[in-house]
């Protein structure tokens, strides 16, 4: 019996899955062979917007851990937030990819990039303004339980500390990122290292430092009675 394979979808795409997942607009979002003034911008953007579907992806599932804490489900949140985690991870691993992007071919791409900046990510917005909700609705839960933040030594059976400490590994992967992220501008960029002055990097490098949940760090610190 032959099986019927014709869409059944509706939009552009002479399948199914082309229609579901809009491959033809994906796929003609980067500039084709004759709009582009150097080769490597097909690389360039191929990192740059799977990085921002990721960082949407990222932002819905903080923004899914913030309800589910309000709610009080934090294994939940703790589910979600190991998901955006693992975006982040994903988008650090892609700037490998980079890698075969040297000074000389990223000053050759520059004009077509304009006044272009990572710093103006969209996606990247959204996932800060979603990652200081989570704080705020992690804060009104503590307050809700009458418990202090005291993560040490962490106790992995309390859902509570178990969320605290998967919010640390997305400061931490997020960091990463960033980190990762100025080294890979220093070297295609052609720019002088942080502490330069005038450098561009210097903002990059005081970002990499910056913490979501810097009172979670001190709380995991285990002290002894004499400090």
């Amino acid at each position: 019996m032959k099986h019927d394979h014709s869409p059944v979808l509706p939009g552009q795409g002479a399948t199914d899955y082309a229609r579901y997942m809009r491959t033809d607009t994906l796929l003609s979002l980067q500039r084709s062979p004759d709009e582009a003034i150097h080769r490597d911008e097909l690389l360039f953007q191929v990192v740059h917007q799977s990085t921002e579907l990721w960082l949407k992806l990222a932002a819905a599932e903080l923004a899914e851990a913030t309800a589910q804490v309000s709610a009080g489900r934090l294994a939940v949140a703790e589910a979600m937030l190991v998901r955006a985690t693992l975006a982040v991870r994903l988008i650090t691993d892609q700037l490998e990819m980079l890698r075969y992007l040297s000074p000389v071919d990223f000053q050759a791409m520059q004009p077509a990039l304009g006044n272009g900046s990572g710093a103006e990510s969209p996606g990247w917005r959204k996932v800060q303004d979603a990652s200081r909700r989570l704080g705020r609705a992690f804060d009104e839960q503590l307050a809700v339980r009458g418990v202090p933040v005291n993560l040490c030594p962490p106790d992995l059976s309390d859902p509570l500390h178990r969320l605290a400490e998967a919010m640390v590994e997305w400061d931490e992967r997020v960091s990463v990122w960033r980190v990762r992220h100025y080294q890979v501008a220093l070297r295609i960029g052609g720019h002088p290292p942080a502490g330069s002055p005038g450098s561009p990097m210097n903002m990059l490098a005081k970002l990499a430092e910056h913490r979501f949940f810097p009172e979670l760090w001190q709380a995991r610190l285990c002290r002894t009675a004499d400090e």
